[in-house]
């Protein structure tokens, strides 16, 4: 199923709205499925991005809005909804929020480790550098309003 034909099933399960407008489907890092997984679960209710990757006419992500959150397959595991977006500096980004990613041991010095290796190599694939000290990051806090069935 594309994200377009299952966003629609929830538009007409009458679980978002009909005029409702999807903002984006992606994959969660580099471990696709393991985090889709803890999506679904209630574990993961908060994500990073980097600010600085973003392209100069790339609207950042809105609050209200909704994603698709997809497998390492691409297929459609969830429609989440943002609850809260805003940019902070790497070095602000505190334990609450690395505890809501839900990843590894929920610490923010695992969170540190882990977004910084990420971010390095995500700001290499854009021919920029990451520097903890200056870098901004897009946080943003979501709930799951629409979960597939069978997974």
């Amino acid at each position: 199923m594309t994200p377009n034909e299952f966003f629609q099933e929830a538009k007409n399960a009458g679980v978002v709205p009909s005029d409702a407008v999807l903002q984006s489907a992606f994959q969660f890092g580099v471990n696709a499925d393991e985090l889709a997984q803890l999506v679904l679960s209630g574990v993961k209710t908060a994500t990073a991005s980097g600010f600085d990757v973003y392209e100069e006419d790339e609207e950042l992500p809105q609050i209200g809005a909704y994603d698709i959150v997809l497998d390492g397959r691409d297929q459609p595991v969830c429609i989440i909804q943002n609850k809260q977006v805003k940019v902070e500096n790497f070095l602000l980004v505190n334990q609450a929020h690395a505890f809501s990613e839900g990843e590894g041991d929920r610490s923010l010095i695992y969170w540190r480790r882990v977004h910084q290796e990420f971010f390095t190599k995500e700001y290499q694939s854009f021919g920029k550098k990451f520097d903890p000290n200056t870098a901004r990051v897009v946080l943003e806090k979501f709930q799951v309003v629409y979960p597939v069935a069978d997974k």
